[in-house]
Order: C-alpha cells, then structure tokens, then sequence
C-alpha cells in the first residue's frame, strides 16, 4: 500500500511539457547547423506529441515561426494549389513554417517542393500522422529534399531522464496496462476513459477517410484479433477466416495499420536450417494502453493472464523506439522451428546476433537453443526481466 501512494505522488507531476523527447535535440540540431533547405517530415500517430515537440522546437529556436494546421479549410486552400509567390506573402517574415497533419492537404508533396526549391530562407516542419498519405504524397516530389523522423508514445528512456530511474520503474506494472501515451502518463485517474476513446476510430481516424478502407468495421476486428494474439505467430490467411474477409483484404489494412504507427511487424528469422519458419510474422502494438483499450482489459498485472504477452510487447516496442531514435543499424527479428524451438527476439549486426528471451518473472530462466547459437555467430545470449530492464532499454 505504501508503495502504491509514492507512485501516484511521483505520476501527478509529470507534464508532458517537461518531457523532453529524445528526437527533439536530433531535429533542433540539425536546424540550427544546416543552411540547406530541406523539409523535415515527421511521422507518429495523432496524440503522440507531435504539436507538444513543435512547439517546444519554435521556442527553442528562437526565430519567427508560422504555425498551419492542414485541418483547417482555410489552410487547406492556401497551400493544395499555389504559387512560390503566395507562399512567401503568406510566410512573410517568418524563418521556421510548421505544417502539421499535412496529409490533410490535397498536393503537399508539390507544395513542399515549391518551398525547398525556391524559399531557401525557410525551415520547414511538416508532420502527418499516416506515413502512408504524407510519405505517399511527398516522396516523388521531394526526392532529395527531405529528412524523416518518427515520434512514438513517450518511452521508458524518455521518462527515466524525466524523474529518474527509481521513479519510472516503479511505474513499471502501470505503463504495462496504460502505456505511455502523454495524454495517459500526465492525467493520473483517467487512463481508462482516454485510452478507450484513442482506442475507438481517432487514432486511426486518417485511415477512415480513404478510399482503400471501404469495410471500417473490419478495421476493427483486425485490430481486436491483432491484440489477442500478441507474442504470437500469426498468418493472414487465419486472420482473413476469422474476421470474414478475403486475405488481400486483410494484408492491405493490416499494411496501413502498421504506417499510421498503431501496430509493427516482427518478421521472422530463417537462413541455414532446414526446418526454419521462413515466412512467419509477428505483430505488436506501439503502444500496451491501446492494444489493453482495444480488448477491454485493463486488470491489473496481479490479475492477468497474459502478463507474459504484455512484456514482450512492452519491451520489444520500447526497444524498438530507441533503435529507431538513435539510428542503430541493425535488423530485428524473432525465431522459431517447426519443432517449437523459438527465440523471443533477434539483433543481427554486421553478421553476428544477439539473442533475447523476455521473462515477467525474474525467477524463470531461459535456455537458448543450441540449434540457433550454433549454427549463427551469436555473441549476445540474455534474458529481459524487470530486474534488469536497463540492459535492454537504456543506451
């Protein structure tokens, strides 16, 4: 009990504001060094931050900034159809021009070309909460001119630099059912009512409006059948079957799931033993408040049963979060035979691999197969649990 109340004492202070996000310093960095004018595109679910990190930027910069929403009608008009002279009158002195949700705007990619192009006194931000519309829209005509970087739910480094190590571990069982979406992790006593509305059709809501999604409501199945099978293969083919739908289906929405950042796909390994599982998958979610929100679930981790599944998901999406943040060039993976021999989780660099099992109970020992560490040059063999989460988790 009296652990329970630190907790909550040390959860009622956190502001998002005062969570520096790790890609802020890359992004300011590179502002403040380059005089080349390339636009910076920067992808992440709606509600991750984006705006928060923005404005954060702009004040830290310290230059003239215009802020446009591509939500808004009236942006929508400036900028869909226009000319290097409009957007200079419409810039005017400003040196820093954000765009958020700028997949919103009809020819986007044509006008962030214009103003690479022709307004090289400009920085240029511009974000979209579906990688597949911006990065769709913006990649032919800014072959060249662009950076991208992604933002995800605020992670386990972020808050530790934020409040310590002490502090944030002991979130620990918490962050496991809410997540760390920054609305969840500052208002303390709603995570439930939150989640379950990110968790409905808002956080894929860009989705909802294209064409290719023509059967919303199989969104949702996909997305419930996804959370339930977490930590385990799975196959389009038995998705297809179990949601009623034709698999080409199926792997389309599945694909825009993952570019709209609510799910990824770990892909599994397979190279020199015959019995390999070769084309097998995968998938997690970004975030363990959402895919606990999509299910209904939000019993404490002393009541689960599927509190195994829900470290692999936390663990391996916080991994993820910082091989993407700090640019580590390596290729993940898990492993398994068709003689049920399986590795949770598979590093490869430069040839050689580090292997990890994830364990919820620190008492459990993992045996790493020999089939595996013999006939690979494996130079990591370890085993995750929440006694040694730094391992794994900080850099």
């Amino acid at each position: 009990m009296f652990e329970s109340k630190i907790i909550i004492f040390v959860s009622t202070f956190v502001n998002e504001n005062m969570i520096q996000r790790q890609i802020e310093t890359i992004i300011v960095d590179y502002l403040r060094k380059s005089n080349k004018s390339k636009a910076i595109l920067l992808f992440g679910a709606r509600q991750v931050g984006k705006t928060t990190l923005l404005k954060t930027i702009s004040e830290e910069l310290s230059i003239p900034t215009l802020y446009l929403n591509g939500d808004e009608a009236d942006v929508k008009e400036q900028l869909s159809n226009t000319t290097s002279a409009k957007l200079s009158l419409l810039f005017g002195d400003n040196k820093l021009v954000i765009i958020d949700e700028a997949q919103a705007i009809p020819n986007i990619g044509t006008t962030l070309k214009l103003i690479t192009d022709n307004l090289s006194q400009i920085k240029l931000i511009a974000t979209g909460s579906s990688a597949f519309e911006l990065a769709n829209r913006a990649n032919e005509p800014l072959t060249g001119r662009k950076f991208e970087y992604s933002l995800y739910p605020i992670s386990f480094a972020e808050m530790v630099k934020h409040h310590g190590f002490l502090n944030e571990t002991r979130m620990l069982e918490h962050r496991l059912i809410y997540g760390y979406y920054p609305e969840i992790v500052t208002s303390v006593g709603e995570e439930e009512k939150l989640l379950k509305f990110l968790a409905s059709s808002y956080l894929y809501k860009d989705l909802l409006m294209l064409e290719e999604i023509k059967r919303p409501a199989l969104l949702g199945k996909i997305l419930k059948v996804l959370a339930l099978q977490i930590s385990n293969e799975v196959s389009y083919n038995e998705i297809a079957q179990l949601v009623g739908a034709n698999i080409q289906t199926v792997e389309k929405y599945i694909d825009m799931l993952e570019q709209a950042y609510v799910i990824f796909k770990l892909p599994a390994f397979s190279r020199n033993i015959r019995n390999e599982i070769k084309k097998g998958k995968k998938f997690y979610f970004w975030d363990n408040g959402i895919r606990n929100a999509i299910i209904g679930n939000f019993l404490p981790v002393s009541k689960r049963t599927d509190i195994g599944a829900l470290w692999e998901n936390f663990i391996i999406s916080e991994r993820l979060k910082i091989i993407s943040y700090n640019s580590i060039d390596v290729s993940s993976y898990f492993w398994r035979t068709a003689q049920q021999q399986e590795i949770d989780y598979i590093e490869e660099e430069n040839g050689t691999f580090s292997v990890y099992e994830f364990k919820w109970n620190e008492n459990k020992k993992a045996k790493f197969s020999k089939s595996f560490t013999e006939a690979y040059q494996t130079t990591v063999e370890k085993t995750i649990t929440p006694k040694n989460i730094e391992e794994f988790l900080l850099v």
